[in-house]
């Protein structure tokens, strides 16, 4: 590790939330910074300042501008820090033969990019990098997308790899991250958990061991503990806030990983070590490509929601599930912590208005953190909408769950009866709209079948149970929703989570005017389905619930007409598409996804979705 002076500026600028009159901009500096905006025109700026360690500063810059922006073309601009550019403190932003960064407002979103599930170590590419060789190829303003839509999963803090780590420890030493007391764990603060000999490959030891917290440490099936700290993967399931600031800003820019040292921790047993040797170059590979996925985030304006392992696999999977992990200080406090690094990473630029009154009580470092994650459990307000044509409105599939009274075990609906009522006046009388939602709404029968089967049985945790028909009345509502006559409308739903790609398109059975509605999934960003499953269950699928199957009347969503485009690049039969990479969806001037396609993170041919011939 190095003493040399710290850069200004450890990440972004991150383009988030762009209307005609107003942008926000997100970066962080080594110190608070003396900002500048400059654009060829007026605008005020507004640059909001939260501290998270003696040498990070988040900043959130509010742009309005005097007027409206023009739509359609290229609008150069540049933040100066001390009266220098972004050519001179971060010239890896830039695209060849640039001197500022520029972007584009478009007049209507006819052109999306969208994706999920972006786990650094998976062996696959890194799919953000189609967005930066497709914003090279775009020689005119109107080619380019008028959004990067994450649906989920954006980081991985359960399921972290040794040298990620390794890296994450190190940066909070370099930025002096804060610390933080740690009630009710076996470590007393945050840097005991880092020196603590369990602390790499052996998080879950550090659970509380008292039996009466037994339940919080493991789930029991046919023998076989699980944690409810449940990624199959949480060996390093990060616990504090300093550890998921790090993690943002690793994932997020290449920068902070010259202040990294990967070189492996004493006192790791002959596996683990083997473990860290196999991950390592992983990493390295993830971290050599950051400055193509950061120029992309300096170009393209991006809006994000959270999915489970932003925060911890299988996230208010149940009520029983939230009981058991909101009932202790210490895993109270790990959700917390993600939560809160969700705030500041995530939802602040997805709605600056909304999330300012837990800004302004985000006061860092402090002794009341507990407090502060108690007002972030009960905040209402993660979904949220944008004025575009069509409108965009991206749910909370995760926070405002509609929990069974009649058994704590099994899985909640993804939204409850008051966010479902809310997203029903959302949509009345529009003529088309794009809704994200982090799970498929109409998802895979035959994975829906398996996943309701172990949840009868008792064990929803085992197979990710969580779709929406995993919850009577969470799909009842839904269905009826797009059932309602003052629906006629084009509706597309955008997803993730599943780690493989799909589209179906959705016909009500036996009503005129009915409204259309498509579920287009794309994920994993860098993460994958395993293939021989992947490709049984696809053909079992297509088997078992063929049109004229008698196992279609026995599904909750019997009352539509459910059929799949096919991908091309595809083995007969193939109804899925499985690999690494981003969807690009081209919509006409009615909001119908004329065009959606499966970009390769690998750089070959994209896969086009079509009607089956």
């Amino acid at each position: 590790m190095t003493s040399s002076p710290l850069p200004l500026v450890l990440a972004g600028p991150v383009l988030r939330r762009l209307e005609p009159q107003c942008l926000a901009l997100w970066m962080v500096g080594s110190q608070p910074l003396p900002v500048q905006f400059a654009f060829d025109g007026t605008a005020q700026v507004d640059c909001q300042v939260v501290p998270i360690g003696k040498h990070a500063f988040i900043h959130l810059l509010q742009i309005e501008f005097s007027e409206p922006l023009p739509c359609n073309v290229f609008l150069e601009f540049d933040v100066l820090i001390d009266g220098k550019g972004i050519a001179d403190w971060a010239p890896h932003l830039l695209y060849p033969g640039n001197r500022r960064p520029n972007l584009v407002l478009r007049e209507r979103f006819d052109h999306v990019l969208h994706g999920s599930c972006r786990k650094p170590h998976h062996p696959a590419a890194d799919g953000l990098l189609c967005a930066d060789r497709l914003l090279q190829a775009c020689a005119q303003p109107q080619e380019r997308p008028a959004v990067l839509l994450m649906t989920g999963d954006q980081v991985y803090v359960d399921d972290v790899a040794g040298p990620m780590l390794r890296a994450i420890h190190t940066l909070i030493e370099r930025l002096g991250l804060f610390d933080e007391a740690l009630e009710g764990a076996v470590v007393a603060d945050s840097q005991a958990l880092y020196r603590h000999p369990a602390s790499y490959y052996h998080r879950a030891d550090l659970l509380p061991a008292q039996k009466r917290n037994e339940t919080l440490r493991e789930r029991f099936f046919g023998g076989k503990r699980k944690p409810i700290f449940s990624s199959s993967n949480a060996d390093n399931h990060l616990v504090t806030l300093a550890e998921v600031m790090a993690m943002y800003l690793l994932v997020w820019s290449p920068v902070p990983w010259r202040l990294v040292d990967l070189s492996m921790p004493a006192g790791l047993s002959d596996q683990h070590r083997a473990r860290y040797g196999e991950e390592l170059p992983r990493i390295e590979a993830f971290a050599a490509n950051l400055g193509d996925v950061a120029r992309v985030m300096a170009h393209l304006p991006s809006l994000m929601i959270f999915d489970d392992h932003d925060i911890t696999d299988d996230w208010n999977l149940s009520a029983q599930w939230e009981e058991t992990a909101y009932g202790h200080p210490f895993s109270r406090r790990i959700i917390g912590n993600a939560l809160l690094g969700y705030l500041l990473c995530q939802a602040w630029g997805n709605d600056p208005q909304g999330c300012s009154g837990l800004i302004a009580q985000c006061q860092l470092p402090t002794t009341r953190q507990d407090e502060m994650i108690e007002r972030l459990l009960q905040f209402q307000g993660w979904q949220f909408t944008l004025p575009s044509a069509p409108p965009l409105l991206v749910l909370d599939t995760r926070t405002r769950r509609w929990r069974s009274e009649s058994d704590l075990a099994r899985p909640s609906g993804l939204l409850d009866w008051e966010a479902l009522s809310e997203l029903q006046q959302a949509l009345l009388d529009h003529p088309s709209a794009i809704i994200v939602s982090p799970a498929p709404i109409f998802g895979v029968k035959l994975i829906e079948t398996v996943q309701r089967v172990f949840s009868w049985l008792g064990y929803p945790l085992l197979v990710d149970a969580e779709n929406w028909m995993a919850h009577r009345g969470a799909a009842q509502v839904i269905l009826n929703i797009f059932r309602h006559s003052r629906t006629p409308g084009h509706y597309v739903i955008l997803s993730g989570d599943v780690h493989y790609s799909f589209v179906y398109e959705v016909l009500i059975r036996h009503r005129q005017r009915s409204p259309h509605l498509w579920q287009v999934t794309s994920s994993g960003i860098k993460n994958e389905f395993p293939r021989r499953l992947l490709d049984v269950l696809d053909r079992l699928n297509r088997w078992l619930y063929a049109p004229r199957s008698p196992l279609n009347w026995f599904t909750k969503r019997r009352q539509m007409e459910v059929v799949p485009r096919v991908p091309s690049r595809r083995k007969a039969g193939e109804r899925l598409w499985n690999g690494a990479g981003l969807g690009q969806v081209f919509f006409d001037e009615q909001g119908r996804p004329v065009q959606v396609y499966q970009l390769s993170a690998d750089g070959s041919e994209a896969a086009a979705f079509e009607r089956d011939a």
